[in-house]
């Protein structure tokens, strides 16, 4: 196994962070929050070097904290189970969801991914008619299944606890059958200097995928997301086509979002 592997984007270009540092935060964060560094190497089977550098750069990025012989989380460096994050800000996530809904005409076809906001969108498209819905998310499917002759499909595999939803190569394989209308997908973090963030390597994949095979890519995060950091990189920031939101972003992701090409929209 490689030291240090990257995940390209679309366009060629390397992420800002690696699968690794994700696997070490996703290892500290099981641990309590606090690690060794031997400890670390140890369980991933990597070089103490290996994971100082990872280190590093979860530092700069400011989610984790380097101490002697070992590194510390930083608050809000994990995502809140799916659970918690559904009951987080709903207020906003039900105003972009309604304005989401409302640019997908009947019988649309789409991919919804598992995010706390997506499936709000899921919810708020209860009223349509004959859409063709792809998703790894059992929130969205039983919002959206058996109802007003939608299709709804879903691939097979493991059914993670935490968030409901599938993932794996069987995944990609399945999603890579479909050619929709659009994508609706979620994040973790926004901020100019990234674009666009994840805590999971799997549903950053995934987002990928979905995003790669739909005319039209709609990002839907409310403003809590502005400014954060994740350790793995949706893609190329310049393939999301709509950042839907329910406030303005601040003035560098403005700018940035210009540059990518990413039309910002504040729902009502």
């Amino acid at each position: 196994m490689p030291n240090d592997p990257t995940s390209p984007t679309p366009d060629g270009k390397t992420l800002p962070l690696s699968q690794r540092g994700a696997e070490i935060i996703e290892l500290v964060a099981r641990s309590g929050g606090s690690m060794r560094i031997q400890s670390i190497a140890e369980a991933l089977e990597v070089s103490e070097e290996t994971v100082r550098r990872n280190v590093r750069r979860l530092s700069d990025e400011g989610l984790v904290r380097k101490v002697h012989g070992g590194v510390l989380l930083q608050h809000g460096s994990t995502e809140l189970s799916f659970t918690q994050r559904m009951a987080e800000n709903p207020a906003p996530k039900q105003r972009i969801a309604a304005h989401v809904a409302a640019l997908i005409g009947n019988g649309s076809s789409l991919f919804l991914d598992i995010g706390s906001t997506t499936a709000f969108i899921a919810e708020a498209l209860k009223g349509h008619q004959e859409l063709l819905v792809v998703t790894n998310s059992v929130a969205v499917a039983h919002s959206l299944a058996a109802r007003n002759n939608n299709r709804v499909f879903m691939p097979g595999g493991e059914l993670r606890s935490h968030d409901a939803g599938i993932f794996g190569a069987q995944v990609l394989e399945f999603v890579g059958q479909f050619r929709t209308d659009f994508a609706v997908l979620s994040a973790a973090a926004i901020n100019a200097q990234t674009g666009f963030m994840l805590f999971d390597m799997d549903e950053a994949v995934y987002s990928r995928t979905i995003m790669a095979n739909s005319k039209t890519r709609i990002l839907a995060a409310d403003s809590s997301k502005f400014g954060r950091a994740a350790p793995i990189a949706i893609g190329a920031p310049s393939t999301v086509d709509l950042l839907i939101t329910n406030a303005p972003p601040p003035d560098d992701i403005q700018t940035a979002a210009q540059t990518w090409g990413t039309e910002i929209v504040v729902a009502d």
